[in-house]
């Protein structure tokens, strides 16, 4: 478990996050299974790297933010130990919190240093952008026409309408041009054949239903964690008022310490939730899981009613809507995590 992730367990002890797990989804038509096996080596590869990466930003910030306040409270230490008298015995001993606070201060610039130097936001964003392009290309690759010709094998750019969110990495046009062929072999005639259209439209339920679930878990846990970083920090400052005006009738080198460490501990946790853009994540997450349900109740009712011969071209509809959806949201989500660059603030 990343450090970020055991920080969160952490703040999150005792809170009600029910999730429901995602029901199985269902194997996906037999046409695709060959495009689905040639991709998975990449998709993995890519999540995998977008994964290490991702935890070493994410732990990296919020490693930065909290050994800030450590390097607070070793400051204070001294002081609230009396180390700072020169008659006192273990004055000699002080030193020892000045060189922690040292080590703190260059573990916040070594994290600072190496986040920069490898790029680890940077590199999950790629990593991630190519994994997910990767993952939804069999699901759009009955969508694209192959009886056209087209400069690049840019399969989203074909099936959905022209846009920013639509234009796929490099990596995933080489992989889409090397499996073009045999695909198109594949999925000749596909949309002919009642059982290609009935699994499709099941395996494209389940994996739409997996986001859903997926979203909905996303936007249950970030508000969670937002309200009690919330009410953690505003006891924090609670405590430093009280500690303030205790201040002016009790003089005590531990309330000093209070009074500067906890407001500390405070900024360094709502700085952190800050940087990670709780609310808009929880918000985004929301948003497309409401929607998702949609897509998902759409593509089932498409798949049990209606004429037969109109079934395909409004299933199709209904993946192209979804898949645009996710596209959007992934674009939305790297440009709200991008300006954030590892510094503080």
């Amino acid at each position: 478990m990343a450090l970020h992730q055991s920080i969160q367990r952490l703040l999150l002890i005792g809170a009600q996050l029910d999730t429901p797990p995602p029901a199985p989804i269902p194997p996906p038509p037999p046409r695709l299974q060959p495009l689905i096996d040639s991709l998975a080596p990449s998709h993995r590869d890519f999540d995998a790297r977008a994964i290490r990466f991702g935890h070493r930003y994410r732990s990296g910030f919020w490693s930065i933010y909290l050994l800030s306040a450590l390097a607070v409270l070793c400051a204070m230490m001294p002081l609230a130990l009396g180390w700072d008298d020169l008659t006192s015995y273990m004055h000699s001993y002080a030193a020892g919190w000045v060189i922690a606070e040292i080590l703190v201060i260059g573990a916040v610039w070594l994290i600072y240093r190496l986040g920069h130097r490898d790029d680890w936001q940077g590199e999950w964003l790629r990593a991630r952008t190519v994994a997910e392009f990767t993952f939804y290309l069999p699901l759009i690759a009955p969508l694209v026409d192959f009886s056209k010709t087209r400069d690049e094998a840019q399969w989203y750019s074909t099936v959905l309408a022209a846009g920013t969110h639509t234009t796929a990495p490099e990596e995933v046009i080489a992989v889409s041009r090397s499996n073009e062929p045999r695909t198109r072999e594949l999925l000749a005639g596909a949309w002919n054949d009642p059982h290609f259209v009935v699994t499709y439209a099941a395996w494209a339920g389940g994996i739409l239903q997996s986001q859903q679930a997926y979203h909905t878990r996303v936007a249950r846990r970030t508000h969670a964690l937002r309200h009690r970083i919330h009410r953690l920090t505003a006891g924090l400052f609670a405590l430093t008022a009280l500690c303030a005006l205790m201040h002016l009738v009790v003089h005590s080198r531990w309330i000093s310490l209070i009074t500067t460490v906890f407001p500390a501990l405070a900024a360094a946790l709502h700085g952190a939730l800050a940087q990670s853009e709780a609310y808009r994540l929880e918000s985004a997450s929301e948003r497309v899981a409401m929607e998702l349900q949609k897509s998902v109740e759409q593509i089932r009712t498409v798949a049990s009613t209606g004429a037969e011969e109109q079934r395909p071209e409004r299933l199709q509809s209904a993946v192209r809507e979804a898949v645009a959806l996710i596209l959007r949201e992934h674009q939305d989500w790297y440009m709200l995590v991008r300006p954030h660059h590892l510094p503080l603030g």
